[in-house]
Formats: structure tokens, sequence, C-alpha cells
């Protein structure tokens, strides 16, 4: 019986299925299933698919609800039993009853053996929730790629961080962060997740659409007690950027926007009134760096909604902040720093990891 879904959400991306799946359905494990999930894509994937690779399973998705709600709903249906799924939904899989999910972008390329270290210690350690290999560039395969490197935390204000990555500084790969090792949050790119974990946590958030849906997901799961790993002994290749590129507004919006809404959730209530002050000044000042330094319009504005569409949504997140509040398990997540990061980069030039 198969325990894995490798589950790829796709949504007009014809071109990378063609490019990157290749290898997912070569160096998968016999006991996985390799499952497309579309969001109503407009392109000729689904065609392609049938064409090419008739093996492969798909779920058809009834409009484009992001890379959150898409997951959620995707996952959901390899919940429930295919007797109950209705058009159109095609072509489901056989098999409901997986022990883990691998939330994998269509822009990934994995090599061989990449499942097995992160399943072997999936097995061997109930405690864990979630993992991630190490994440390389696709483009530069000795460096480390920005979406995810060896492994995320967040800093004081929230800011993420990764080992191999802080802001625009992406280190090259020399073995330095080879080891396990517990963190935060795992990268959305390559993400396997304990089936009933991702349940009990009641899946991604689907309203924040994308960016800051799996920092969110992992750092509920931490505050219930459950761990986050980096095993970098799987190793897989990211291209990134394949659906908001950087630098688009878009993405500057929801990153914001959603960053703000899981302070709001998961910070103590001894935190959380300081840091919203803190952010406020310093996401204004964000605003108008991108304004005065780069004259960049398009990110000003997308900072100044993102602030302003947190504060209208802040009343339908209060009864889920009061109930996740109560439940939490860890009174101090430790993978979240007591330092800020900007202070680390800006002020002592700490660019790496290695030097924090």
């Amino acid at each position: 019986m198969k325990n894995c879904a490798v589950v790829i959400l796709n949504w007009n991306g014809r071109k990378m299925l063609e490019k990157y799946l290749p290898s997912v359905l070569e160096y998968s494990r016999d006991d996985a299933d390799v499952i497309v999930a579309d969001n109503a894509s407009t392109d000729d994937s689904l065609q392609w698919l049938s064409e090419h690779h008739p093996e492969v399973q798909t779920i058809v998705l009834d409009r484009n609800y992001g890379f959150a709600e898409g997951y959620n709903r995707a996952l959901k249906m390899l919940n429930d039993a295919p007797s109950n799924l209705v058009p159109p939904y095609p072509r489901t899989p056989a098999h409901s009853n997986y022990d883990y999910y691998v939330l994998l972008n269509s822009d990934v390329e994995v090599t061989h053996y990449w499942l097995d270290p992160l399943i072997e210690h999936m097995d061997n350690h109930p405690e864990v929730a979630a993992c991630q290999p190490k994440l390389l560039s696709w483009t530069d395969k000795d460096s480390f790629e920005y979406a995810g490197a060896c492994g995320g935390f967040i800093d004081k204000y929230g800011y993420p961080f990764c080992r191999g990555r802080i802001f625009d500084t992406v280190e090259h790969d020399n073995g330095q962060y080879d080891y396990a090792q517990e963190i935060l949050w795992a990268t959305g790119a390559c993400l396997l997740v304990r089936a009933k974990d991702y349940w009990d946590a009641d899946g991604l958030d689907g309203r924040f659409f994308a960016h800051n849906e799996e920092i969110d997901l992992c750092w509920r799961l931490r505050l219930k007690g459950r761990k986050i790993m980096c095993i970098p002994d799987s190793q897989v290749y990211h291209l990134g950027g394949g659906t908001l590129p950087k630098g688009n507004p878009r993405k500057t919006y929801l990153n914001f926007r959603n960053n703000l809404t899981m302070l709001y959730k998961c910070l103590p209530d001894n935190e959380l009134r300081k840091v919203m002050i803190m952010r406020w000044l310093l996401d204004y000042v964000a605003a108008w760096q991108t304004l005065l330094v780069n004259r960049n319009w398009g990110d000003f504005r997308a900072i100044y909604r993102a602030r302003r569409d947190f504060r209208r949504i802040v009343p339908q997140y209060r009864e889920e902040r009061r109930r996740l509040q109560e439940s939490r398990v860890v009174q101090r997540v430790p993978e979240r720093t007591t330092f800020s990061i900007l202070w680390q980069y800006y002020a002592h030039h700490r660019r790496t990891f290695s030097e924090l």
C-alpha cells in the first residue's frame, strides 16, 4: 500500500511540467503516488499530461484557488472516497489513506532517492510533523535557492530567513549546513508533512492565497508542540519565481499582508502589541524606501494596501487567534529568534546564517 502522495499544484504550467515532472516520476519511491492537482489552468496542461503521462493521476479544480486553498481542496479530495467525487474531477487517485503528503512546486527537479531520507526521518521520529530537503538553485546548482534554502527561521519581528539565505544574500553550498536541523518553517516549494498533522492544524490558511502560508502552517504546528526539520541528505533544485516573479507588486502585497496576519494569529499575548507597533514603523520605512530610493511606485502602493487590508481583516481572525493561544503547548518557540535580523544584517553586516 502506498503511503505518500507527491502532489504538484499546477496553474498554466505545462512548460514546467514538461521540464521537471520526468525527474519526479523517475526518482520517486515505489510507495509514492505522483498526482497533479490542476488549479483551473487555461493552457493545455491537462491535455499534455493525458497524452504524454497518462499514468499520472490528476485532480481538476473548478477555479484557481491559489496555492494555499488549492492544496487544501486537492488534499481534501485525497481523504474523500473516490465514489464521493463528482465532476469536474475526471480522474482521481484510487488510494486515499496516505500517511504523508509532499507539496511540490511544478518547477522543482528532484534527485535520486530524494524521498528516502525525508520519509525515513519521519518514520523514525513521530514527534516531527513536517520536513524539507536542502533546496538548491536550478540555475546555479552550487548555491542555495531563495525560497527555503536549508531551513527557515523568523526573527522577533516576523522577518523570515534561512540557513543559506538572509534577505537577498544567498550563500554557495559548501556543505556548511549538511546536518539535520530543527527549524521553524519548511519551504512550500518541497514540503513533506504528516497527513494527520496537516488536518489537525486545519491545513494551510486559504485566505492567504499565496506567500507565507507554509510559515504560518509550520508556526501553528510548532505551537502545538510538533517539530519541523530540514534533512539535507535529501536535495532538490528549484527554479523559483514561476508564478509571481520577484519585484511583482502583487507578490509584495501578499507577503506583507500575510506576514502581518500570521503574526497576529501566532504571537503570544505579551508580545503582540509591541511587535505590531514596531512593524507599523518598519513597514512604512520600507514603503518610503522603495519609493525614494528604488523609485518603485508599485511596491510603495502594495505595502500601503497590505497594511490597510490587514486592518480590515483582523476581526475575522480574532476568534481563531483566541483558540490558537488557548491551545498552545509551546510558549516560547526557540526557532523564532530574540534578535532583529534587520539589525544583524544592516548594522552588524552579518550576511550569513553562521555569522548570527
